[in-house]
C-alpha cells in the first residue's frame, strides 16, 4: 500500500463527569459510537464479540450523499484508557485516550497518520471531498461533535 507524506494530527478533548468504565464501555461499543459521529453511519463487527485487540470492523461512512466503507482493526485497547483502530483502507490511526479525572474522565479523540494517507485515498479527498485540508478541518471539527455528543450521552445518565 503507497502512502503520501505525513498527515497531520487531529485532536479533540473534552472532560466528561463519568468515570473511565463507563465512557469505554460506549467508546468500545460499534453500535454506540457509529452513531455519535458525523461521518461514521454504522459500524459492523467482523466475527463475534466482544471487541478486543484484533477486532476487524467494516464501517460505513457518509458524507451528505456519499456513502463508502472502510476497514479497521483494533490495534491498541487498554481497557479503561487506550483504544486504538487503523482503517486499512487509508493508513490512518483513531484513538480514543481516557484520563481519570476528580470529576470524571478526560478524552481525548484524535486521528494519526504518522506514515501518511493511502494514495487512493488523498485522490478521493482532492477529487471528491473539497480537498484535503478542507476534509482534515471537517475531520476534527467532527471529531468534536463526536465528543459532545458522549458527553451529553454519558452525563444525562
Amino acid at each position: 500500500m503507497t502512502t503520501t507524506q505525513n498527515a497531520p494530527l487531529l485532536e479533540a478533548t473534552t472532560e466528561i463527569s463519568a468515570d473511565p468504565e463507563a465512557v469505554w464501555a460506549v467508546i468500545t461499543d460499534p453500535r454506540a459510537l457509529g452513531g455519535l459521529s458525523d461521518q461514521v453511519l454504522r459500524t459492523h463487527v467482523v466475527g463475534t464479540a466482544p471487541v478486543g485487540l484484533g477486532t476487524r470492523t467494516v464501517n460505513i461512512n457518509r458524507r451528505g450523499l456519499l456513502l463508502w466503507p472502510t476497514r479497521a482493526k483494533v490495534v491498541r485497547f487498554e481497557p479503561h484508557r487506550d483504544f486504538a483502530f487503523r482503517v486499512k483502507d487509508n493508513g490512518s490511526t483513531w484513538s480514543f485516550e481516557l484520563a481519570p479525572t476528580a470529576t470524571g474522565t478526560t478524552v481525548t479523540h484524535r486521528r494519526e497518520a504518522p506514515h501518511g494517507m493511502t494514495k487512493i485515498s488523498v485522490t478521493l479527498q482532492e477529487k471528491v471531498l473539497g480537498g484535503v485540508a478542507d476534509f482534515d478541518k471537517e475531520m476534527e471539527s467532527g471529531m468534536a461533535v463526536t465528543l459532545e455528543r458522549l458527553k451529553a450521552l454519558l452525563e444525562r445518565g
